[in-house]
């Protein structure tokens, strides 16, 4: 398993669209991804389990990734998050 913190940059936080976004890029990862914020650990690749964590702009987020292909998903997941999601 691998992980890394990032922080959210999305004004609105992880609402409908970048929450949308995010999934699609993490269901087209073969790991398990989950996503950690404070206690709350939900799994990207459901949009509204996502929303359901709340997060906002300025969150500090830990994303695990555990599978064969763990390192090019973490940067995958990591990236995605980074740009912003199309925002």
């Amino acid at each position: 398993m691998v992980s890394e913190k990032i922080t959210v940059i999305n004004k609105s936080g992880l609402h409908l669209r970048p929450a949308g976004e995010l999934s699609k890029i993490a269901a087209k990862c073969p790991s398990n991804i989950t996503l950690v914020k404070g206690e709350k650990r939900v799994n990207p690749k459901s949009v509204l389990i996502l929303m359901s964590a709340g997060i906002m702009c300025g969150d500090e987020i830990t994303v695990e990734c555990d599978g064969e292909t763990e390192e090019q998903d973490l940067k995958t997941i990591l990236a995605a998050i980074a740009s912003g999601l199309g925002e």
